[in-house]
């Protein structure tokens, strides 16, 4: 969950630097969740009147979130050195989204590239806070 609001909260539309797998596919898992349980609640509701109330909550919600899903995304083809702009590889018919789940299951670049330094690569003060405890 915490990758979720990382995404939400930190990065809500920060296109710039780089995405780890792990912070797309936990962001993407948990949206997904979320999404079909509101599906699923709205479904349950169709036959009755009080139905467009979670129809609109569903709705808002996928509002709410189209900006980070596609902010993490582009940041997520940064960390594999390409370009956002193959985000819309995914518009292709019947095999964008395919395209688009091996790209995002791709490894990072090692180290720093145009985009910025490497997500999982410790910065120096992790280093440094390593042997602390011991030195002290």
């Amino acid at each position: 969950m915490e990758w979720y609001l990382k995404v939400v909260k930190e990065n809500y539309a920060n296109f710039n630097g780089r995405a780890r797998r792990k912070e797309y596919w936990m962001f993407t898992l948990i949206n997904t969740l979320i999404i079909f349980g509101l599906a699923i609640f709205v479904g349950l509701l169709a036959d009755t009147n009080a139905v467009y109330f979670p129809a609109i909550i569903l709705g808002l919600y996928v509002l709410g979130v189209f900006i980070p899903n596609l902010a993490v995304t582009v940041r997520r083809f940064h960390d594999t050195g390409k370009s956002g702009w193959y985000y819309l590889l995914s518009l292709i018919p019947y095999v964008g989204g395919l395209i688009l789940i091996i790209m995002m299951a791709q490894n990072g670049d090692t180290g720093t590239n145009q985009y910025g330094p490497d997500p999982k690569a410790p910065d120096n003060d992790e280093i440094n806070e390593i042997g602390k405890p011991i030195l002290d």
